[in-house]
């Protein structure tokens, strides 16, 4: 595309102050037509990522927080930790076959339970999304939505759910064998400090599990914005592309 014919209309739109400057629109993609981008207005262009961001973490807590969601999904669904599956063999020739599969139900249902409840702090960090915070999501590549919810949600989320995995791993004997055995390791250094108890395990694997759906959501929205069900998203993502 020439620059002389761009040059007036296009210094007009990166003069705007705006939550998503149109002029990072263009930038981001030499498929979209100048007159693609300038269509958008800059509440267009704030309305339509804030509802991609909204109908993408909606969806992940959805499909995940649902019976099954994370048990019958082999891409999130958590195996035993890693110092039990090295004597799992052992358990089972022990006669603990059983015990070993009701931790596996019991820690997938207890993530299935946590994120259930992750909606509204996902949204929250929606409506605080920052200038900064936009450009980056819109010049950041294809998992930047990924990227932002992980960097201002995962420690709050943690935090909710512990609890709830807590109460739903409590039940379980064998789990008080693995605090003993992860405990240990990560005396020794064995053990990442964020998997010394189930609880932690299923938590970190409970956000793993969130943040990997989430991706797949935002991939799903960049390759085919028209499959999108908001008209807004249609229009700003299908300029992007």
């Amino acid at each position: 595309m020439a620059q002389a014919s761009l040059s007036f209309p296009f210094r007009r739109i990166c003069r705007t102050r705006s939550l998503l400057a149109v002029c990072a629109v263009l930038l981001l993609s030499p498929v979209a037509t100048f007159a693609d981008v300038a269509d958008l207005t800059n509440k267009d262009a704030a309305s339509g990522l804030r509802q991609a961001l909204t109908d993408g973490a909606s969806a992940a807590v959805g499909k995940l927080g649902a019976p099954n969601g994370f048990f019958s999904n082999p891409k999130v669904r958590i195996p035993l930790p890693e110092p039990i599956q090295r004597v799992d063999g052992l358990l089972r020739a022990m006669g603990m076959k059983q015990q070993a599969d009701e931790l596996v139900l019991a820690m997938n249902r207890a993530a299935e339970a946590a994120v259930a409840e992750a909606k509204p702090l996902l949204i929250d960090a929606v409506k605080k999304m920052s200038v900064k915070d936009a450009k980056q999501i819109l010049t950041g590549g294809e998992t930047s939505v990924t990227d932002y919810f992980r960097r201002t949600t995962a420690g709050p989320l943690g935090t909710k759910f512990l609890p709830v995995v807590k109460k739903a791993t409590a039940k379980v004997g064998l789990a008080e064998k693995y605090n003993a055995i992860a405990g240990k390791g990560a005396q020794l250094g064995l053990v990442d400090a964020k998997e010394a108890t189930i609880e932690q395990y299923v938590t970190q694997k409970s956000l793993d599990g969130l943040y990997t759906m989430i991706a797949d959501e935002e991939k799903a929205i960049r390759s085919n914005p028209l499959g999108a069900a908001s008209s807004i998203v249609q229009k700003v993502f299908g300029a992007i592309k």
